[in-house]
């Protein structure tokens, strides 16, 4: 659970140099990988995929047999959407970082903030992003740096999208929400 946690609160996180990586240290970097977004029956955790595989020991198949799961890639599905990831990246493929906090034991994603309460430490903040509300496939809620990379190029290749989220009143309240206004978040450690 822990490694989850961990690979949530840094997925995307690859702007850090190594001074402000006193405390939060990266452990791999790779491409994010997920579920075809219309598949029905697709997995709904995000991936940190190594830049260099490995099958040594392993038995496989090249070509796929249609009976089983798939990883793709995924792109920034920015182009029109108001916030600050610059919408220069829409489907730029998305890297990932595993990192490790050797200075805290806890770590929080805050939808909807951009600090962190007082006894907290801030490690980032950004743009809350999840797959498009009416695709089949379910996605996760993730917290993407406000500075955010991309890799790859423009090429429209699928596979995981990420989009903004934007708040929608009604449960959730108008005032202090504002109705279709894209969220920020913050990822915190204690």
């Amino acid at each position: 659970m822990y490694f989850i946690i961990i690979l949530l609160v840094c997925l995307l996180s690859l702007l850090f140099t190594p001074l402000l990586f006193t405390y939060f240290i990266h452990k791999h970097v790779g491409y994010v990988g997920g579920s075809w977004y219309g598949h029905s029956g697709a997995a709904v955790d995000y991936l940190c995929m190594p830049k260099n595989p490995d099958w040594s020991g392993l038995k496989y198949k090249n070509g796929t047999s249609g009976s089983g799961g798939y990883v793709y890639g995924a792109e920034y599905e920015t182009l029109y959407s108001n916030i600050g990831i610059d919408k220069s990246y829409s489907q730029y493929d998305v890297p990932c970082a595993v990192c490790r906090d050797v200075g805290h034991s806890s770590v929080v994603m805050v939808p909807s903030k951009t600090k962190c309460n007082a006894s907290w430490t801030k490690q980032y903040s950004g743009y809350l992003m999840a797959g498009y509300y009416n695709h089949a496939a379910a996605s996760q809620y993730i917290c993407v740096d406000k500075d955010a990379e991309k890799v790859g190029t423009t090429t429209n290749s699928n596979g995981v999208l990420l989009y903004p989220v934007e708040a929608r009143c009604g449960s959730l309240p108008c005032g202090p929400y504002v109705e279709g206004a894209e969220l920020g978040c913050v990822v915190c450690t204690k």
